[in-house]
């Protein structure tokens, strides 16, 4: 369809198919190493539903908060088991980390997975005590801007976020229906509006908006898109596409880490 290339990512980046079992081995290694130390609660249930379950990870000394990152994959793909690394930015300033995995499409839509996430967020509120800062990457990044509009999140969870960072954010979901992708995720215009958080009005919380400076044109444009409708901050992170931005969640000393938990 006419927006197909304009949103392939992989068909742009060199090697990408190493991509998801280099992330795969990570993760495991990462996962492991905590588990072993004492530091993982593994498949954390949040529902009823196999895949509503997410990995908290633990600082080595008491927590200061909890950070949540929600995977991409265009709603379609991958479960948490493959970023579990990308926890060791937070990790090693003294927050715990969950992440969350969450029904596919066309299994559910959208808007489904938009409740999923609340509801994962909210009980890792009551696992974890202190301030909450989410990220998420590509649908990843819809998710949890999606957070940061209003009655979303129950209002004793939305009270404690400090901040959010959509990375490679798919902001405006009217694109989609111009995509072969929309044969999975089923939506029409109504449903896409929304599902976009461009059109929406967000909380009080600090947004920094972050994507590669080497991505797809169209990646570029929704993450501004979505810092301009929300009047937020917007990184474009020079030299990084859209598989490598967020190795910055893994570097305690990034600015990505930075601008998610100050």
């Amino acid at each position: 369809m006419e927006l197909d290339d304009a949103y392939a990512n992989a068909a742009h980046i060199a090697g990408a198919a190493d991509y998801p079992p280099l992330w795969a081995e990570r993760a495991k290694a990462y996962r492991d190493r905590l588990a072993g130390a004492g530091r993982a609660k593994l498949a954390v249930p949040y529902g009823d539903r196999p895949r509503e379950v997410f990995d908290l990870f633990l600082p080595k000394a008491a927590h200061k908060g909890v950070c949540v990152f929600v995977h991409g994959g265009y709603w379609l793909r991958f479960d948490n088991s493959y970023w579990s690394h990308l926890a060791a930015g937070p990790l090693a300033h003294g927050w715990a980390v969950a992440m969350p995995s969450y029904d596919l499409c066309p299994d559910v839509q959208i808007a489904d997975i938009t409740r999923q996430i609340a509801r994962a967020i909210s009980e890792a509120t009551r696992q974890i005590a202190g301030p909450l800062a989410l990220a998420g990457h590509s649908a990843g990044g819809h998710l949890v801007a999606r957070m940061g509009v209003p009655g979303v999140l129950p209002s004793q969870v939305a009270q404690r976020v400090q901040s959010i960072v959509p990375i490679s954010p798919v902001a405006d979901l009217r694109p989609m229906l111009k995509t072969s992708m929309n044969v999975q995720f089923g939506l029409d215009m109504a449903a896409a509006k929304a599902e976009s958080p461009v059109l929406m009005t967000p909380m009080d919380v600090p947004v920094t908006v972050w994507v590669g400076g080497e991505e797809r044109p169209v990646f570029l444009d929704q993450a501004q898109w979505l810092a301009k409708a929300w009047g937020c901050g917007h990184v474009v992170a020079e030299g990084k596409h859209h598989f490598d931005v967020i190795d910055a969640l893994a570097d305690p000393d990034s600015a990505m880490v930075a601008a998610l938990i100050g």
